[in-house]
């Protein structure tokens, strides 16, 4: 999978440039009301659910200020990536204990039909391991901008 291949995956009313949240229950609730408000999830409570059950599996920050919180859910229709920013940084539980700027939150079916969820996960994963790709997702302030680093 290419860097160019997750575009499709994002969506201007899932990009959040400046989270407001402080909080890290507060920042999951902010990204699936944006599924919520863009028509995408009709029941938050459901993704919530499914969401916090990860994150008690294990804390979904991977470290170097990013988290990637993610699960399958009847909820989602299809594979869907919401994205937030704090430029602040939120307690997260991360495995380095550093504070998390970028949250890449990941949503799909139980099923997909080309089973994309996990070497989606993987590609962020590998882009975001290089951290001038990380600066440049921090200071990002539009989806233009965001999608155009997809693309380069």
């Amino acid at each position: 999978m290419d860097k160019l291949d997750l575009v499709p995956y994002f969506n201007e009313a899932l990009f959040v440039p400046a989270l407001q949240a402080k909080s890290k229950d507060g920042v999951l609730e902010e990204l699936v009301t944006c599924f919520v408000n863009s028509g995408f999830v009709r029941n938050p409570a459901i993704v919530l659910e499914m969401i916090h059950r990860r994150e008690q599996l294990g804390s979904t920050g991977i470290g170097r200020g990013i988290a990637i919180p993610h699960g399958r859910t009847t909820a989602a229709p299809e594979l869907m990536i919401a994205f937030g920013c704090s430029r602040k940084g939120i307690e997260w539980e991360a495995m380095d204990g550093e504070p998390v700027h970028l949250v890449f939150m990941v949503i799909a079916p139980p099923q997909e039909q080309d089973n994309k969820y996990l070497p989606v996960l993987g590609r962020l994963v590998e882009i975001l391991s290089h951290s001038r790709e990380r600066e440049k997702f921090r200071t990002v302030n539009s989806f233009s901008d965001f999608i155009k680093l997809l693309k380069n």
